[in-house]
């Protein structure tokens, strides 16, 4: 099956299908003639740009941006999301999420950095390496995505689909045997959804996961298929 692809480049679209075995994102590079990431691979046609972004890359969190974090978790676009494992007081914080950043877990936590300013966070880690939640997922052998962009100032910049993408294209070094990624924002989430349709995860089960506080909230399971889209 051959699939449509656009490239924007300038002030040009450049179309063209992918061939015989070929990704989505090896497809545009080869009709852009360089690099592109994905803009939205959520329609018949995967739509890329090559055009330059504002520098988005992930480095490994540190104990020194648990001040950051601690703004993020209680910024309000975020707190509506994440307060439910727990409220986002500084010393919950370290011992909630200290133990990931000092590499004692199977998690591995980054910042979003844009232009060299941090700006959110994302994690990730192989689904079968949480026993509770991989119960609850198609795929154990998938690699988790969560992720939040903590500046107000730069949501609804399209910073989330670009920082997903450089993530999705870490993935090979780090996790070279991984075929598949699983994302599952709360279900009343509509801007993430939108996010991650835009990189090429795809909507499957929807379930309910149980909170520390004895609530369950439903839960969209999304998948992406790294050989499809990355290669």
């Amino acid at each position: 099956m051959f699939t449509p692809v656009a490239v924007h480049t300038g002030t040009l679209r450049l179309g063209g299908v992918t061939r015989p075995g070929e990704s989505w994102a090896s497809a545009a590079t080869r009709i852009a003639g360089r690099p592109a990431y994905a803009v939205d691979l959520s329609g018949e046609v995967k739509e890329f740009s090559s055009d330059p972004m504002p520098v988005v890359v992930l480095r490994p969190m540190t104990r020194g941006d648990l001040p950051h974090l601690i703004r993020w978790l209680n910024a309000e676009h975020v707190h509506r999301w994440y307060a439910v494992d727990g409220e986002p007081t500084p010393e919950w914080v370290a011992d909630n999420y200290g133990p990931d950043i000092d590499g004692k877990t199977a998690v591995t936590f980054w910042v979003i950095e844009v232009n060299g300013r941090s700006i959110g966070f994302c994690q990730d880690y192989r689904i079968s390496d949480e026993p509770d939640y991989a119960l609850l997922t198609p795929d154990p052998d998938a690699i988790g995505f969560d992720y939040a962009i903590g500046e107000p100032a730069f949501v609804g910049r399209g910073i989330g689909p670009r920082m997903a993408w450089v993530w999705l294209t870490s993935l090979a070094r780090r996790y070279p045997d991984a075929t598949a990624c699983f994302a599952a924002p709360d279900h009343r989430n509509a801007a993430s959804l939108r996010m991650l349709a835009k990189v090429g995860f795809e909507q499957g089960t929807w379930f309910d996961e149980p909170q520390p506080d004895g609530s369950t909230t439903t839960m969209v399971g999304c998948s992406l298929d790294l050989r499809r889209v990355l290669g």
